[in-house]
């Protein structure tokens, strides 16, 4: 895995062992970044459920003003310590060891803000859809913000979140993977 393109452009980022976390692919991410590509300039960005760090580290690299990545498990943190320092955004970046919901709590006090956020939590999960009610709760999204989440069971997620005020404005396949773009209503 590498940042495909940017500052830190064909830097190999460290992954983690195991099959707890798998990282989006350099062509799922190329294709993602090539979708977003005018929304990344400027931006701030929220990579929950960061494993490596990759998306947001993309973003940085691609000139994103500032990212948070945010995950529960101590070896991710020590990866996406790793990546960040390789890539040199530091100085860009904030790292957050901590469960999903407590960091979206704290982003809401200090009244964070951003225009990408990325979910991609482990599959098996309902995480997408309480990560989105409460990103919309909390009102993290800025105006003409995404929330971009990967998961390899679309109509279990497309009916999740049908409750919630939230557009499904793209969908995009790739194999078993797929990535849905979200809007506030």
């Amino acid at each position: 895995m590498r940042v495909i393109s940017g500052i830190a452009r064909g830097t190999k980022l460290y992954t983690l062992n195991g099959i707890k976390t798998r990282p989006t692919l350099d062509r799922i991410k190329e294709s993602l970044f090539n979708i977003i590509t005018l929304k990344v300039k400027d931006s701030n960005v929220l990579d929950l459920f960061s494993g490596s760090g990759a998306l947001a580290i993309e973003a940085l690299s691609r000139g994103a003003s500032y990212a948070v990545l945010c995950d529960f498990s101590k070896d991710a943190i020590e990866i996406i310590n790793k990546n960040i320092e390789k890539t040199r955004l530091n100085k860009k970046s904030t790292i957050k060891k901590m469960d999903y919901k407590k960091c979206l709590q704290m982003l809401e006090t200090s009244n964070s803000k951003f225009d990408i956020i990325f979910l991609d939590p482990p599959y098996d999960t309902d995480y997408i859809y309480k990560a989105t009610k409460l990103i919309l709760e909390y009102e993290l999204l800025n105006k003409n913000g995404i929330i971009i989440a990967e998961t390899d069971d679309l109509d279990r997620i497309l009916s999740e979140i049908n409750s919630l005020d939230i557009n499904v404005k793209d969908i995009r396949k790739f194999g078993r993977v797929k990535l849905l773009f979200l809007e506030e209503s």
